[in-house]
C-alpha cells in the first residue's frame, strides 16, 4: 500500500469531502472528474460511505451560494475573508444541517470541530463550533429574498446561481421553465444507459442488469435507452465491461437519430469525446471518422472502442477548427457537437455555473462559428450536417444555426419530425431544430439541428 492509499483510507467521509471542495470550488479541478476519480479509488469502501461522500460533495457544489448565504447570516467573518478550508468545512457542515435530515445536528457540530482539530486549525474550532450550533438552533429565521419583490434575487441565491446567468436566462426563457430549469439542476440526475445494439438486444440488456440487482427503466424516447439505479460500482459491472451498453443521456442519442444514417454512409464527429454519438452512429452507418483536439480526449474514444468492440471507427487527433484536406466534400454525415457553455448538464457538472463567465459564454460563440466554418466543408451534396450543444444559451444555438444559413446558403434546415418520437414534435422540430430543456423534456438540455447540403 502506498503512503497516498493509507493516507486516504485513513481519512473519514467527511474529509474525503472537504478535500474534493477544495480543489473545485477553490482550485481549476472539474467536479465530475474529482467525483469519479475519488469513487474509482474508493471502490473498496462499503457502498452506504461511497453514497455519503457522492451527496455530501454534489450537493455543497450545487448549494454553495445558498450555503454562503446562510453562513453570512451569522458569522462575522465574510465568507471570502475565511480560510479556504474554514469556508468549505463550514459549507458542508451547513449542507448537511440544511438538507440531510438524518444526521443529528449535534453529529455536525462535533465532526466539524474533530476536522478542524485534526487539520491544524485548533485554533478556530471555536469560530466553527459556535457558527453552526447557531445556524442549526436557528436554521427556521432564515429569510430568504423575496420571490415578489426580486425574482432574479430570489433565483440566484434558492437555486445558486449567478446572478448574470439568472438574467440572461430570463432574457430568453419564461420565468416559469427558468425557474424549473434550475430546481432540476439542483435534483439528482439519473444514470441513462444505452444499449450496444452491435453486442446486444434491449431485452437482453435489461434481464442481464436485472440479474445483477439493478433496477431498470425503460427511457420513454428511446428503445435501446434505460434509466438504471441501485448500482454499487458501475464499472465493475459485467454488462459493463462486456461493452453491452455506455453511459448517455437521451438527449446525446438523439443526434445519431436525427441524421438518418444508412449502411454505406461515411460519418464524420469533428468534437467526439468520449465518443458516445460516433459510436452510436457506427451502429447504422458504414464507417465513421471520430476526432478530437487532444490525445488525451482521443484516447476516451479509443477506450469506448475497445470495451464496446466497434470496428468501423477510427480515431483521430486533430483541431476542428483546421481544415483536413483528405475529407472536404466526402462525408454523407458530419456531426459538430460542439464545445459549449454546458448550462444543459447542470445536473452533472455542478461546478460549470460558477466558474463560466460572461466573457467565455462570448468566445464560445465565436469558437463555434469558426469550426462550423470548417465542419460544412467536409459534408458532400446531399449530405447532413447536425450541429449541437449541451446548452440551453440561445446565441449559441438558434443564434449560431441563422447566422450559419445566412452565411452558407448552399445548406437549408430539414425537418427532424420523422426521427423523433411523437411527444418530442413541435413547431421548431418541423424547422429543423429542437431544444430541450431539463426539468421540461426527461433528458439534459440540449440543442439539435439539422442541415442538408443542397444538391
Amino acid at each position: 500500500m502506498t503512503n497516498h492509499q493509507s493516507e486516504r483510507e485513513s481519512k473519514n467521509e467527511r474529509e474525503i469531502v472537504l478535500d474534493m471542495l477544495i480543489k473545485v470550488i477553490e482550485g481549476n479541478e472539474f467536479s465530475h472528474v474529482v467525483l469519479r476519480n475519488t469513487l474509482k479509488h474508493l471502490k473498496d469502501r462499503p457502498k452506504q460511505e461511497r453514497a455519503f461522500i457522492s451527496r455530501l460533495f454534489a450537493g455543497t457544489v450545487k448549494h454553495y451560494i445558498t450555503l454562503d448565504y446562510i453562513i453570512e447570516r451569522f458569522s462575522t467573518v465574510p465568507v471570502k475573508k475565511m480560510k479556504p478550508f474554514i469556508r468549505n468545512l463550514l459549507r458542508l457542515s451547513v449542507y448537511q444541517l440544511r438538507y440531510m435530515d438524518r444526521i443529528p445536528d449535534s453529529a455536525v457540530c462535533n465532526e466539524a470541530v474533530k476536522l478542524a482539530k485534526k487539520r491544524g486549525y485548533a485554533g478556530l474550532s471555536g469560530f466553527v463550533n459556535a457558527n453552526l450550533r447557531n445556524i442549526a438552533r436557528r436554521m427556521d429565521e432564515i429569510q430568504f429574498p423575496d420571490r415578489e419583490k426580486s425574482f432574479e434575487k430570489y433565483l440566484n441565491i434558492k437555486y445558486s446561481v449567478p446572478l448574470w446567468i439568472v438574467d440572461m436566462l430570463l432574457k430568453q426563457y419564461e420565468p416559469e421553465q427558468v425557474e424549473t430549469i434550475l430546481d432540476a439542476s439542483l435534483r439528482e440526475k439519473d444514470i441513462t444507459i444505452r444499449c450496444n445494439r452491435m453486442k446486444t438486444t434491449p431485452d437482453e440488456l435489461k434481464n442481464l442488469l436485472g440479474s445483477e440487482g439493478i433496477t431498470v427503466t425503460s427511457h420513454p424516447y428511446l428503445k435501446e435507452a434505460f434509466i438504471i439505479n441501485d448500482i454499487d460500482y458501475l464499472e465493475g459491472l459485467d454488462a459493463f465491461k462486456e461493452g453491452l451498453f455506455t453511459i448517455q443521456d437521451v438527449s446525446s442519442m438523439l443526434v445519431s437519430e436525427v441524421a438518418g444514417a444508412d449502411k454505406d454512409d461515411f460519418v464524420v464527429d469533428v468534437c467526439a469525446a468520449p465518443g458516445g454519438k460516433a459510436l452510436h452512429i457506427a451502429e447504422k452507418a458504414g464507417f465513421v471518422s471520430a476526432r478530437d483536439l487532444s490525445g488525451y480526449k482521443v484516447g476516451l474514444i479509443d477506450e469506448n472502442i475497445r470495451r464496446m468492440e466497434i470496428s468501423n471507427v477510427e480515431t483521430k487527433v486533430w483541431d476542428a477548427r483546421i481544415i483536413d484536406p483528405d475529407i472536404v466534400g466526402k462525408a454523407d454525415i458530419v456531426i459538430a457537437d460542439l464545445p459549449c457553455s454546458g448550462l444543459g448538464v447542470l445536473g452533472k457538472k455542478y461546478d460549470i455555473k460558477y466558474k463560466l463567465t460572461q466573457n467565455q459564454q462570448k468566445e464560445l460563440v465565436t469558437l463555434q462559428r469558426e469550426i462550423l466554418d470548417v465542419a460544412c466543408k467536409y459534408v458532400k451534396p446531399g449530405g447532413v450536417l447536425i450541429y449541437s450543444t449541451c446548452t440551453i444559451n440561445r446565441d449559441e444555438n438558434t443564434g449560431n444555426m441563422k447566422w450559419f444559413m445566412e452565411n452558407h446558403d448552399d445548406f437549408k434546415a430539414e425537418s427532424l419530425d420523422d426521427y423523433l418520437p411523437d411527444e418530442l414534435h413541435s413547431d421548431t422540430t418541423g424547422r429543423g431544430f429542437l431544444q430541450l430543456l431539463q426539468g421540461i423534456h426527461f433528458t439534459d438540455g440540449f440543442f439539435i439541428c439539422k442541415l442538408r447540403k443542397r444538391e
